[in-house]
């Protein structure tokens, strides 16, 4: 059986607020969008509840949560198509977790705005927080959580993901890759510990041999998600590799993380693609002429001192990948006198968020990143962290073009 998530359609709201394409015009336009809006259990200290769950559940049943309030605004605003959240904790019962934040804040106009609804939602789980039997971080305790797990987290679901749609999902032909082992990427970046003269060659491996075995490549999930716009399909590839450091000498993260970037980017060849199979243990790879849209949380900076050389330009020097037009802000020009920071993505200086579409099947007509200007009214929204995330919502407006 196909692991095919939590899909549902969400149909409490007068149908003159569901987004539904009614003339070719419509069906030729999209603006799909990716937000890392931090709503996983750990932001919520201040609630005194213990991380797990349970505290986001609690979050969106209110409705009144300052901080999500001001995520559901910035939604609101720029109003995109198809988005995929980053570090939205997967909740298993749909209407406690992602059907609850479209109907308790995107339902409810934020500051006399239009509300916005998305009627198709994919939501799947992640590797973060679930156990192994392994001491992964090497400390000398095998924990099953935190930097024992799958994926960083302390409890199953931290930091997850969730797509939401206006259009269509079609759900019979979702490919996941949460389970893909990193050892079956052909040469994979394997974590060594370098000897005391700083040779890897010679180096410890980071990992046990079992533990080798068994560890999974995606520190979260990596989804095919196809979404019908008109008589079109396009493919949303959704991902957030783990951030490239928190390790030591070995760069664990920073391995995991080129080789997670690299596994999107072979993926999109099926000539590189080959050695890819799917959560239902198929080989797979994206079909040559297929219209698709990347998006998510790389982790990986394209320019200044965050920037590793090779990692993100796997994807945005690929043959088959449009990054003509990179998404700015006036915001992020302000926040930092660092040369190209008006297309950093996070408070902290990056761009790590991205948006990139296929070279086939789209013209690109706008982009950007909401980051209002410090002497803007909507600057509260991104004023520090906790007035909303400590990233920005990153958004490409496209026109679908004619098959060729």
């Amino acid at each position: 059986m196909k692991n095919r998530g939590l899909f549902f359609a969400i149909a409490f709201l007068p149908p003159l607020l569901v987004s539904t394409p009614n003339s070719a015009q419509e069906e030729q336009t999209l603006k799909v969008a990716t937000f890392n809006v931090s709503m996983e259990a750990t932001n919520y200290k201040a609630l005194g509840m213990k991380p797990s769950d349970k505290v986001l559940q609690h979050v969106l049943s209110t409705g009144e949560h300052s901080q999500v309030k001001n995520v559901a605004e910035i939604i609101q605003r720029v109003n995109p198509d198809i988005l995929l959240l980053n570090e939205f904790d997967y909740i298993a019962d749909k209407s406690k977790g992602v059907e609850a934040f479209v109907q308790n804040y995107l339902n409810v106009s934020q500051r006399d705005l239009k509300p916005v609804n998305y009627p198709y939602t994919y939501v799947a789980s992640v590797n973060t927080g679930e156990p192994t039997k392994f001491d992964l971080d090497n400390n000398g305790r095998a924990e099953g959580f935190g930097g024992d797990a799958y994926g960083y987290g302390l409890y199953p679901g931290q930091y997850g993901m969730a797509l939401l749609s206006k259009y269509p999902i079609d759900v019979d032909n979702i490919r996941t890759f949460q389970t893909f082992k990193w050892h079956h990427m052909p040469h994979p970046q394997v974590p060594i510990v370098p000897d005391e003269m700083g040779r890897i060659d010679s180096g410890t491996p980071w990992y046990s041999v079992e533990e080798w075995a068994a560890l999974r490549l995606s520190s979260k999930s990596h989804w095919d998600v196809p979404v019908i716009v008109g008589n079109k399909t396009v493919h949303i590839l959704a991902m957030h590799p783990t951030p490239p450091n928190f390790d030591g000498r070995e760069d664990r993260n920073g391995k995991r993380n080129f080789d997670e970037i690299r596994l999107m980017a072979d993926y999109l060849s099926p000539d590189k693609g080959a050695y890819i199979y799917d959560d239902n243990g198929d080989k797979v790879s994206l079909s040559e002429n297929s219209r698709f849209v990347l998006v998510g949380d790389f982790n990986a900076a394209d320019i200044g001192d965050k920037h590793r050389e090779g990692v993100i330009e796997q994807l945005t020097n690929h043959p088959l990948v449009n990054n003509d037009i990179i998404p700015i802000s006036a915001g992020g020009a302000g926040a930092s006198s660092a040369e190209f920071s008006n297309r950093f993505t996070a408070y902290w200086g990056a761009r790590a968020d991205y948006v990139l579409p296929s070279r086939y099947g789209f013209n690109v007509n706008d982009a950007g990143v909401f980051w209002p200007a410090k002497t803007s009214e909507l600057y509260r929204l991104v004023k520090n962290r906790e007035a909303s995330s400590d990233h920005r919502l990153v958004w490409v407006s496209l026109s679908l073009t004619q098959d060729e």
